[in-house]
């Protein structure tokens, strides 16, 4: 298996990407919503929501594990924030190149 190619990027086709947005379907993740959050997770959306209350959907999927929430977002401002050789504009860059060839909303 580990002598196989990985596929090429006109491959991906295969794999289900570059298809038109009408027939691109979502995974669908349940969430616990805000107004239905106690304790900890609670606090966690009030810690990582902006100033108008939202919260990023990337981190609100963590909703039903809020320990995961925690670390995710942790791990993300260490990334984007932490010491690195990259500025910070660089690694949104780069950030923002990959969702697009993912075609992730970023």
């Amino acid at each position: 298996m580990a002598d196989q190619p990985l596929p090429s990027h006109s491959d991906r086709a295969h794999f289900g990407r570059r298809r038109s947005p009408a027939s691109v379907l979502m995974a669908w993740i349940p969430y616990i919503e805000r107004e239905q959050a106690s304790g900890i997770l609670t606090e966690l959306y009030d810690e990582y929501s902006d100033n108008a209350g939202s919260l990023d959907h990337i981190l609100r999927i963590h909703s039903l594990n809020p320990r995961s929430m925690k670390d995710h977002a942790e791990l993300y401002s260490h990334l984007m924030r932490g010491p690195s050789p990259l500025t910070r504009i660089q690694r949104e860059m780069i950030a923002v190149a990959v969702s697009a060839e993912n075609e992730c909303f970023y």
